[in-house]
């Protein structure tokens, strides 16, 4: 390897080093790993979303009718769930309000002086409201001025005081506001969500075919992964909620069994009698307003212990929903995989034919009385005859049949226009050939260096008889030449006839040292305008038409002299004008009668 290859080599292995380790950085997170990041951020947060989030992200995945149904039932369980979620922790906040950090009571304390100032605000306006209305004169301007003053300053104690409870939400010491924005949020989420249906699932020109199903497999067991993961954070969301209202339950009872009174309520209320019959007991009004807070505690406990109840009901549905979805989704995995092996089956038994009806052929066409080149030209035939259609069988399979009639009229209008371009450009070709600048039959012309005259004009051939180089006498060669008439349009040719065949011929004669050329320059020339004139005459006429009108330009088909010194004389040369297929003859007469002209002109021998 040259050093230029080897640092080529290099750096190719550094981009492919480069590349695998980012498409390994960029692997999307499965389906675990998102449960995990949702747990995570569910106990970082006042409530845990994740239910219904797991429900919308497989609701998009869903794409048979029996899928969508689960979808959707997921989903109606998963938003309830949801809602007793945000039920459940407002009833915690507020039977239980979280203990507030240093700059949580600072704030609060700043708070409370805003919420005074604003009270003292809102009866300042409401006694100078009332004055406004008693006052008479004069004095209603001066109470005016006021009411303006204190309205203000209503203002701006109600913009400090909101300022003030933004304040505590950022702290964490409001989180009831904020679980009432999580409301508001998740509500205008599912109103949008219900406002656009889901899109139907796209499907492609090759969907049914074999490389298409294993696609859908690969999604359909990703899938099925993704619900088994979703029924598992759904059973272990049963078990955290039952272990939460154990305890709750378990605080409940110690809490009753430490209060007398209520301990000796639920004892009397198994025996009514006994507690028709019991005195009652009279408490002082501080020991009566402590047990009154004591028993809201424990009616609000209660209350959370009858939502996590409902809640630990939601989560078993959920599990039990993903568990039969799950089922649905295993059934199509493996129905497709059943299809994908008998497509292979497929495959394997046309291999196999292809082999079989080959060595049927090669016995059958080893008859010794067939002749050889036609039994080798007919094996040959055949086996690419059985391949192509064994290929095309093979790629339907693999890809399947297109399911959109415009998709296939375009692949095929694209394989034939490929296929059939030579044929496709002859066509056309011969059009162009019939046009006013084409060629005819018994033309003369002349296609890729090949000279002939034209014997036949096909569709998509043009057949030539060859003749020899057109200063040659010009008989025919004996070869017919076929060409296809694609050169008109990719390469170019001469037609060296024009409607009455006209072309320059030659007639070179060399007059020898001692004799005047002169006079037999003249009769040459004379000799040739007498035999050439009506043909030159026909001929400027034809290219005069030829020509559009106005362009001034003037053909002359008169013959043209040319004399000069050559070794031995003098040679003189006439350019005449003739028909292609009697120019053999002309110039056979015209060079006669040159000799006859020397030979008079000759001097004696002495």
């Amino acid at each position: 390897m040259t050093m230029i290859q080897k640092i080529t080599a290099a750096v190719l292995v550094l981009l492919l080093l480069l590349s695998g380790i980012l498409w390994f950085r960029t692997v999307p997170p499965t389906a675990k790993t998102l449960r995990r990041d949702q747990v995570a951020l569910a106990a970082a947060e006042l409530v845990d979303e994740s239910t219904y989030t797991i429900a919308d992200r497989l609701s998009r995945l869903a794409t048979t009718p029996e899928e969508q149904t689960y979808a959707a039932s997921a989903l109606r369980v998963a938003d309830h769930a949801l809602d007793l979620a945000f039920t459940t922790e407002l009833s915690e906040v507020e039977a239980h309000p979280p203990t507030l950090n240093a700059e949580a009571a600072k704030i609060q304390e700043r708070m409370r002086r805003s919420q005074a100032l604003l009270d003292a605000d809102q009866q300042r306006v409401a006694d100078l409201t009332r004055q406004l209305g008693e006052a008479k004169g004069s004095q209603k301007d001066a109470v005016q001025d006021e009411l303006d003053l204190a309205q203000s300053q209503l203002e701006l104690d109600k913009d400090e005081l909101d300022e003030a409870n933004q304040d505590l939400t950022d702290a964490g010491g409001n989180p009831r506001q904020q679980i009432e924005a999580l409301v508001a949020e998740h509500n205008a989420l599912v109103k949008t969500e219900s406002g656009h249906a889901a899109p139907p699932a796209q499907v492609g020109a090759f969907d049914n075919g074999s490389l298409g199903k294993i696609r859908d497999w690969l999604k359909v067991r990703q899938k099925d992964q993704e619900l088994l993961d979703a029924q598992v954070s759904a059973s272990q969301k049963v078990s955290e909620l039952g272990q939460r209202r154990a305890k709750l339950a378990l605080t409940l009872e110690t809490t009753k069994g430490g209060i007398s009174e209520l301990a000796q309520h639920t004892k009397n209320a198994k025996n009514d009698a006994v507690a028709a019959a019991a005195p009652k007991m009279q408490h002082s009004h501080e020991d009566a307003t402590s047990l009154l807070t004591q028993t809201r505690q424990i009616t609000a406990d209660q209350k959370i212990l009858t939502l996590l109840d409902r809640r630990i009901t939601d989560q078993r549905q959920l599990a039990g929903i993903y568990g039969q979805w799950a089922a649905a989704v295993h059934a199509e995995a493996q129905l497709l995989a059943h299809d994908l092996l008998l497509n292979a089956l497929i495959v394997i038994l046309i291999l196999l034919g292809l082999i079989i009806v080959d060595k049927w052929l090669q016995r059958l066409l080893n008859n010794p009385k067939l002749d050889r080149r036609q039994v080798e030209t007919l094996r040959t035939i055949t086996r690419v005859s059985l391949r192509v259609v064994a290929v095309v069988v093979i790629l339907l399979i693999a890809i399947g049949m297109p399911s959109q009639f415009g998709t296939m009229i375009g692949i095929v209008g694209a394989g034939l226009t490929v296929a059939l371009k030579d044929f496709i450009v002859a066509f056309f070709g011969w059009l162009m050939l019939m046009g006013r600048n084409g060629i005819r039959l018994g033309d003369w012309v002349e296609i890729n260096g090949v000279s002939g005259e034209v014997t036949e004009l096909g569709m998509f051939h043009t057949v030539l008889l060859e003749t020899g180089n057109w200063s040659d006498s010009g008989h025919p060669t004996g070869r017919r030449v076929t060409f296809t008439n694609s050169f008109a349009i990719e390469g170019h040719y001469f037609n060296f006839s024009t409607s009455g065949q006209w072309l320059w011929d030659q007639l070179q004669v060399v007059v020898p040292a001692g004799q005047d050329p002169y006079p037999i320059v003249d009769a040459i020339t004379k000799q040739v305008t007498e035999v050439t004139q009506e043909s030159s005459h026909q001929a400027e006429q034809e290219w005069s038409r030829a020509v559009p009108a106005g362009r001034g330009k003037v053909f002359s088909g008169q013959p043209g002299v040319n004399v000069k010194p050559v070794v031995g004389g003098v040679e003189i040369s006439v350019r005449y004008l003739t028909r292609a297929n009697e120019r053999y003859m002309l110039r056979a007469k015209l060079y006669h009668a040159a000799v006859d002209l020397l030979g008079k002109a000759a001097p004696p021998h002495g």
